[in-house]
């Protein structure tokens, strides 16, 4: 009975629902350092696709870290294979961000004091953005690429996110079959537990562009 359940968990942990600690302060207030949270690892599966708005966990290499200059050899393939099953930490490798941009969206900042753009449509970030927060000190204007998504933190002064790669290799987009899982629920510490759900601010870019338009 024991070895069933065992066998089970480690199951769900690999296919279903993952869970994860935050590492850093570059999502507050909605993710503080030490929380627990679930990536929900079936939100996208069977044609789905990530979405504007969505809370996001994801390997960065290759798109915020670079790709590594040797082939994985046993010990990384048993060490991923740990961390897929929910049995070692996910590592240094591994963000948790909030997209706000998905393939075909152009994103634009003019930098301090001014809203980013997408497609045009100032987007409202004041209801996840981290208090004193700009949307951006930097200007950017760049189109995502298909099949790619452009992430930042919610703590903007604090993340190192989409913006900082824009001039390296990947262009700090994340590719969509790097993404673990959509972050539904924070369940620990208890007094933080809640879900993780889309902000609103979002439906006002619905329909300007992106596969995000299509479902």
């Amino acid at each position: 009975m024991v070895g069933i359940c065992l066998g089970a968990l480690l199951l769900v942990n690999a296919f279903v629902a993952r869970p994860f600690t935050v590492p850093s302060g570059s999502m507050e207030d909605t993710l503080r350092p030490g929380d627990r949270l679930i990536a929900n690892q079936l939100a996208y599966a069977f044609g789905g696709h990530p979405r504007r708005g969505d809370v996001v966990v994801f390997d960065g290499t290759g798109s915020f870290l670079p790709e590594p200059a040797e082939p994985p050899g046993f010990w990384d393939d048993l060490r991923s294979l740990g961390r897929d099953l929910g049995l070692a930490p996910a590592g240094n490798t591994v963000y948790v961000k909030r997209v706000i941009g998905i393939g075909g969206d152009r994103v634009t900042s003019t930098g301090p004091g001014k809203p980013i753009t997408v497609n045009g449509v100032p987007l409202d970030e004041t209801s996840y953005l981290a208090p004193g927060d700009e949307p951006s000190q930097v200007a950017f204007d760049i189109v995502v690429p298909t099949g790619k998504l452009f992430v930042l933190g919610d703590h903007r002064s604090a993340s190192r996110d989409s913006r900082d790669h824009l001039g390296e290799p990947g262009g700090g987009f994340v590719p969509e079959d790097e993404v673990i899982g959509r972050a539904d629920w924070v369940v620990y510490p208890f007094s933080r537990w809640t879900g993780l759900d889309r902000p609103a601010a979002f439906a006002a870019i619905a329909g300007t562009g992106g596969h995000g338009d299509q479902g």
